[in-house]
């Protein structure tokens, strides 16, 4: 199966920001600007994620959606401050392709299983933030704030029942790191369940690409800041995932 570069927009008042593991976030440009931009690099996927939408409670920048949706030809997953079925809705009537959940499936895990029989499993993204507490990967909700206890193994696997088509996983511990994805994560998570799994969390170099796609065993590998600072190119990457031997569309 073919693997997906997906670059990653957080965004926060508008603006893209990134940090270190959610933290220090600085600027780093327009939304639709940028989306246009990994487009043309050969993204295959551009995640925008609304990161301070559920923690101010507000919903998500719908305008700015919008706007980025209508420069894309490629597919548009969004997330951040959806709370319900009706948010949902709104989110893809602005021009997204998936929807992004997290905080709100974990309050009410209903909210999957009805967007995903209304809109199909395949609109349907359920984001998981882990960090390692005690030799056990735990689920993290509210832009990683809120310790909610859960084993983020048997949530994936639970997600999928309740007929989530994809799973966006993050390491919070890795995240900005640049130090590398955790793969002894994603691929606990890719080996329990049998939807695709997004790796997110710690690129740094082309070679943790490579890593979290083969040994990590990710459908797709998605970041930020290596793509904002320009340390990597997508359609390098790509040509350099090939000549290793990962299947990519250049």
């Amino acid at each position: 199966m073919t693997k997906r570069i997906i670059a990653c927009l957080d965004v926060k008042n508008g603006r893209v920001v990134k940090g270190v593991n959610f933290l220090n976030l600085k600027d780093k440009g327009d939304p639709v600007e940028l989306a246009s931009k990994y487009e043309e690099e050969g993204a295959d996927e551009i995640v925008f994620l609304d990161i301070s939408a559920t923690i101010e409670g507000r919903k998500t920048l719908l305008e700015v959606v919008k706007n980025t949706a209508s420069v894309l030809s490629i597919p548009l997953t969004v997330g951040g401050g959806i709370r319900s079925v009706d948010d949902v809705s709104k989110i893809l009537s602005s021009g997204a392709d998936k929807v992004s959940i997290n905080t709100a499936a974990v309050e009410n895990p209903n909210i999957i299983s009805v967007a995903s029989e209304e809109f199909g499993a395949q609109a349907i993204v359920t984001a998981i933030d882990a960090k390692l507490l005690a030799n056990k990967w735990i689920v993290y909700t509210k832009s990683g704030t809120y310790n909610t206890g859960l084993d983020a193994i048997e949530w994936a696997q639970k997600v999928e029942r309740l007929g989530s088509g994809e799973i966006l996983l993050t390491s919070i511990d890795k995240d900005g790191t640049r130090n590398g994805y955790d793969i002894d994560l994603t691929r606990r998570v890719v080996e329990s369940v049998n939807i695709p799994v997004i790796a997110s969390g710690g690129a740094g170099k082309m070679e943790d690409f490579f890593e979290v796609l083969t040994y990590g065993k990710a459908d797709a590998a998605l970041a930020a800041g290596v793509f904002h600072d320009g340390i990597i190119r997508i359609v390098e990457l790509k040509n350099y995932l090939k000549n290793k031997g990962v299947e990519v569309r250049i």
